[in-house]
């Protein structure tokens, strides 16, 4: 029997879990014929662009409020597990096209991305397995020993702490750290002070769903301020050892149907104020002149294509522009954002597109346009770390995967510094050359 043979695909079989929020998920498992295995879990997003690919749920309201996974693990059980089975778990992107082609929707509709994320997945588990090597090392091969530098959400508002703050997350980027396991030091200690600062305040200490602390405030500015109070108190330097990034999430409290009309208006509810698109834009100037903000992800509507040229245009050499809703993870949409200059940075979220293989050909395509790459987990997470491994895998410079708090978040950020370990001295941590395309950081 050849290692090809070995390597076949036996069975393939799906559960439902919950996940951090206590809403079903869907695990898979990949059954080798030698009785190896491979296991994925699925995270599922709140704040969800409508470009991403369909999250296959039940709709029975009798069952888990509608939110149950039973169909989509029925298709893995039958459709999908006869589809794949005999073929080798060591040959990926036949895998993962032949689910692509199975489903044979543009969204993943049919099956759901769900179940072919979760059977992607847990094939690439199941080949790693097989050959006894880590993740990244049989994704990334020899090459794959770049840390990511860690953007941890510490305060959190939006969808993510309803009635807090209008941005969804402000973190913190610690770019001065010498390797992660200081960078996650910095970020803990930043975290801790920020509890302190925010009792003294007699603000709420409660966190959000990414582990961020959700304090009510009146202004994006306030969590500036506060986050800036922590990093001091700390005894670290904003702007030096760390930086600080946002997340708006700005489709979240865009208003104008059409996306593309100079009426649509950005509504800041918490401040009561709205703005034009081009007011919007002088806003994340002001912000970005006036702190140590180093990166802006999803600053407009997910629709908004030319006034992301004109912020690209404006604050592209300064600072990290990211789209998230604007791609989808989704290579089509990311050629429209290179040919437009609409940004300099996508977030990547497996999830939102339904097979590894095509999540590492976004990565790769933005990464030869010069963009910088952040793998990220999803509100709703598990404590499966397969975006830790896919991040040193691919020498993606970052990864988000929320505060420093609630095990499906920190099971990420152990598994990299169990990686740096394993790495030894080929280990590197990009720091500030993460930001290669900044000219304010050459």
């Amino acid at each position: 029997m050849t290692a090809r043979e070995k390597a076949s695909i036996e069975s393939v079989k799906a559960r439902e879990i919950l996940d951090s929020r206590g809403n079903p998920t869907i695990e898979v498992e990949v059954l080798l014929v030698n009785g190896i295995t491979g296991v994925a879990s699925i995270p599922s997003g709140a704040s969800t662009g409508k470009h991403e690919a369909v999250e296959l749920r039940d709709g029975d309201k009798s069952r888990y409020r509608g939110l149950g996974v039973l169909k989509a693990i029925e298709h893995v059980d039958n459709e999908i597990a006869s589809t794949i089975a005999g073929m080798s778990a060591l040959e990926q992107a036949a895998i993962d096209q032949r689910l692509v082609e199975l489903d044979g929707t543009a969204n993943k509709a049919r099956l759901g991305a769900n179940a072919l994320l979760g059977t992607s997945l847990a094939a690439a588990k199941a080949g790693a397995n097989f050959q006894g090597v880590p993740l990244y090392r049989y994704l990334g091969g020899a090459r794959a020993n770049l840390l990511p530098v860690p953007m941890l959400n510490i305060l959190n508002g939006g969808k993510h702490a309803p009635g807090s703050i209008d941005f969804q997350e402000f973190m913190i980027v610690p770019v001065g750290a010498t390797n992660f396991n200081k960078a996650m030091q910095i970020s803990s200690e930043v975290y801790h002070f920020l509890y302190e600062v925010l009792e003294d305040k007699g603000l709420s200490t409660n966190v959000g769903d990414e582990g961020g602390f959700a304090p009510r405030l009146p202004s994006n500015k306030d969590a500036l301020e506060l986050i800036l109070a922590a990093i001091n108190t700390a005894g670290y330097k904003a702007g030096q050892d760390l930086f600080i990034a946002l997340d708006p999430a700005a489709s979240t409290f865009y208003q104008g149907g059409n996306h593309h009309s100079i009426h649509g208006k950005y509504i800041l509810s918490q401040e009561g104020v709205t703005l034009s698109p081009t007011e919007m834009i002088d806003y994340y100037v002001k912000l970005t002149s006036d702190y140590p903000v180093i990166s802006i992800e999803d600053g407009l509507a997910e629709d908004d294509w030319a006034n992301w040229s004109s912020l690209t245009a404006l604050l592209g050499k300064q600072i990290q522009l990211v789209g998230d809703d604007l791609y989808a993870t989704n290579i089509e949409r990311l050629e429209i954002g290179i040919a437009q200059k609409a940004s300099n940075s996508i977030l990547i979220k497996p999830n939102q597109i339904g097979t590894l293989s095509e999540t590492l050909a976004v990565i790769k395509r933005a990464q030869q346009a010069g963009w910088t790459t952040i793998i990220s987990h999803r509100s709703g997470e598990t404590e499966d770390t397969t975006i830790a491994d896919l991040a040193v895998a691919s020498n993606a410079g970052f990864i988000k995967a929320g505060a420093p708090c609630r095990s499906e978040r920190l099971a990420k950020y152990n598994r990299l510094l169990r990686i740096e370990e394993e790495l030894q001295e080929s280990a590197q941590y990009p720091g500030k050359k993460a930001l290669y395309n900044l000219e304010r950081m050459k």
